[in-house]
């Protein structure tokens, strides 16, 4: 019971270390895919604080061109050698205003619900992010602390058409007293810092306001205009809109916030790598668990092996000695048997003694031989077997026990059939005569009158061979075959139950094997295998 006990608690401490082991990697699998993640948000910060220098560089009086800015952000989301972005994890940017609705955009378009996208903050799906960065796009402040952000106007062709009557050209009544004309580059150009006017100068007053909570400028509020005249502050190009045009154009082209969609192929690839690490972490975890199990399931076998080998071993020590008393009891019991058969056989045969007492006598007789027959049975069951080996030739000596036996095989008109090669083995004579006469006689004791025993010997190769006691008796029940072979075990009403003992123990001296199967239709085999055969 304190084995079991002992067992049990080891075996729930093992379950319990492979559990946390389990529970380690798998919080540290969990946190590895958060710093992943946490790593693609700073990336899209960096991202977005780049793409802010550049709307500033390209910022004119509060204002940039769309055909100028798209090609800025188409190179950032195409980027190859950008330090900032990867191959292929950028998939596209898109910049909206103050009512969520795209103001430009470039890169692979998703089917977004900006919508619910801006409320959430970000989104993770299969293959993709997208990410909401509220940073300073280029906005500056008014001298009232009001947020003026940037204006992403059309291209330059389709505004001046739509702010001057058609077929005017532009004139220096569209600019500023004083003011230079100019002219933006042309549509396509890639320079991220267009020259402004001579004589521009930034808006004076401070920087854009900073959160305090996340550190990002805020955009709130719709955007103001300048003090002033608000013509003399447009784009000379714009000067012809009236003010109603003007504030609509400035409202829905605004920008107020910027959505990033970064692909997540290289997190999703980190990530397999890492789970298969863990699961090779938890494999190896496992096989260390299962082999402390083995070793102590391996070495509690072993100390009960040891406890039952010193009991066995007491006890075989034991047994010796009660084998060398009992033994000695039997040989010292012979004596007085013989001299009371002696007296018996004087008796019954006195011509004066009474027909009564002759009978009682020849009885007494009768007796003594059968318990001085058990007494030889048991003596030679607990001598010590010592094999001599010698060269016998197999057929002669199956011969000569069959011609011993050969009084009780006509008594009860029995057939017997020896089929054996010539061959030699290698025996102790004595021994292997006394175990084919046990054999013979338990099959002369099985069959009945008129019955048959075959004695079979054949090469089994050529150093092995095998020998068979064949009858047609009534055969060895299944659940006794494995019982024969015991002391003192018989199925017959006279038998002693140490002749197979004894046949058993002389065959293993040998080093041979025997066994008992059944013969067809009916009867029994005793078959004895491993003889050695001699050339």
């Amino acid at each position: 019971m304190e084995t079991k006990r002992r067992s049990l608690l080891m075996y729930s401490l093992l379950a319990g270390v492979l559990l946390l082991a389990a529970t380690w990697q798998i919080h540290e699998h969990l946190r590895t895919r958060e710093v992943i993640r946490t790593g693609l948000r700073n990336r899209s910060i960096d991202i977005a604080n780049t793409l802010s220098a550049f709307i500033r560089g390209l910022r004119f009086r509060g204002t940039v061109l769309q055909d100028r800015l798209e090609p800025v952000l188409s190179e950032l989301v195409n980027a190859r050698t950008n330090a900032l972005v990867k191959s292929s994890e950028l998939i596209s940017i898109i910049l909206l205003n103050a009512a969520n609705e795209p103001v430009a955009l470039a890169g692979r378009p998703l089917g977004l619900d900006l919508a619910e996208i801006m409320t959430q903050g970000e989104r993770w799906e299969d293959g993709h992010v997208v990410l909401v960065n509220p940073v300073d796009l280029g906005a500056s402040l008014t001298s009232e602390g009001a947020t003026n952000p940037t204006v992403v106007l059309p291209p330059f062709q389709g505004m001046t058409n739509a702010s001057r009557d058609p077929g005017r050209p532009p004139d220096r009544r569209d600019m500023r007293e004083g003011e230079p004309p100019f002219r933006p580059p042309p549509n396509g150009t890639n320079s991220p810092n267009p020259r402004p006017p001579e004589g521009f100068e930034p808006p004076p007053g401070p920087p854009p306001s900073m959160d305090s909570t996340n550190s990002r400028p805020q955009f709130g509020g719709p955007p103001r205009r300048p003090e002033g005249d608000g013509r003399s502050r447009r784009p000379f190009w714009l000067r012809g809109m009236n003010e109603g045009d003007y504030d609509s154009l400035v409202r829905k082209r605004a920008v107020h916030g910027l959505v990033m969609v970064l692909s997540t192929d290289r997190m999703q690839a980190a990530l397999v790598q890492d789970l298969w690490m863990r699961m090779l972490i938890l494999l190896l975890a496992s096989l260390s668990v299962a082999g402390l199990a083995l070793a102590w399931r391996s070495m509690e076998k072993t100390s009960e092996l040891q406890i039952r080998l010193v009991r066995a071993s007491e006890l075989n020590s034991h047994l010796r000695q009660m084998n060398v008393a009992a033994a000695g009891l039997a040989h010292e019991t012979r004596n007085p048997l013989n001299i009371i058969r002696g007296l018996a056989q004087m008796i019954s045969k006195q011509p004066a003694t009474d027909s009564g007492v002759q009978g009682k006598s020849r009885e007494i007789l009768t007796e003594v031989d059968k318990v001085a027959a058990q007494l030889n049975e048991f003596i030679n069951y607990s001598r010590p077997r010592e094999v001599r080996p010698a060269v016998l030739s197999l057929p002669n000596v199956i011969a000569e026990v069959v011609r011993a036996l050969m009084y009780d095989i006509e008594e009860k008109r029995i057939t017997i059939q020896v089929n054996c090669d010539s061959f030699n083995i290698q025996a102790d004579e004595q021994l292997l005569r006394q175990a084919l006469f046990n054999l013979l006689l338990n099959a002369v004791q099985a069959v009945d009158s008129g019955g048959h025993i075959e004695v079979a010997a054949r090469k089994k190769n050529s150093s092995e061979a095998i020998l068979d006691v064949r009858d047609n008796g009534p055969g060895v029940p299944p659940e006794s075959k494995t019982e024969i072979f015991k002391p003192y075990f018989t199925t017959q009403r006279t038998g002693t139950g140490l002749g197979l003992a004894v046949c058993q123990q002389i065959i293993l001296a040998h080093g041979w094997e025997i066994c008992c199967e059944d013969n067809q239709p009916r009867g029994a085999v005793f078959r004895i295998t491993h003889l050695k055969v001699i050339s």
